[in-house]
C-alpha cells in the first residue's frame, strides 16, 4: 500500500502553491474559463477571437492554455464585453460569517 501525503486545499490553488496575489490569479482564471466557454459555445476559432479581442492568435492560444499573467483583469473583462456579455462589478459589505472575497459568477 502506498502512503500519500495530502493537504486540504484553501480553495485557491494559487494561494496553495504560494504565488503572490493569489486572489487576482484566481479571478483571472475564472474570467478565462468564462471566455473559453463562450468561445466554445459560439464555435469561435482562436483566429476569430484574436480579431475580436484586437490581439494575436498566439496570445489567444497562450491565454486559453493558462498563461494569462500578461492580461489585466480589466482587459479580460473587455474580452467578455466583446463576446456580448454584460460585466457588472458589485461591491457590498461582507457578512459576518464570510471572508471578504473576489469571485466571478
Amino acid at each position: 500500500m502506498i502512503k500519500q501525503n495530502a493537504e486540504i486545499s484553501s480553495g485557491n490553488i494559487f494561494a496553495d502553491i504560494g504565488l503572490p496575489n493569489p486572489e487576482e490569479h484566481l479571478l483571472k482564471a475564472q474570467l478565462v474559463v468564462k471566455i473559453t466557454g463562450l468561445m466554445k459555445q459560439r464555435k469561435l476559432k482562436q483566429r476569430e477571437a484574436a480579431e475580436l479581442f484586437s490581439m494575436t492568435q498566439p496570445d489567444v492560444s497562450k491565454m486559453l492554455r493558462g498563461h494569462f499573467h500578461q492580461f489585466s483583469v480589466e482587459r479580460l473583462m473587455r474580452f467578455l464585453v466583446a463576446l456580448d456579455q454584460n460585466v457588472e462589478i458589485v461591491v457590498r459589505p461582507r457578512r459576518r460569517a464570510e471572508a471578504a472575497h473576489l469571485r466571478v459568477v
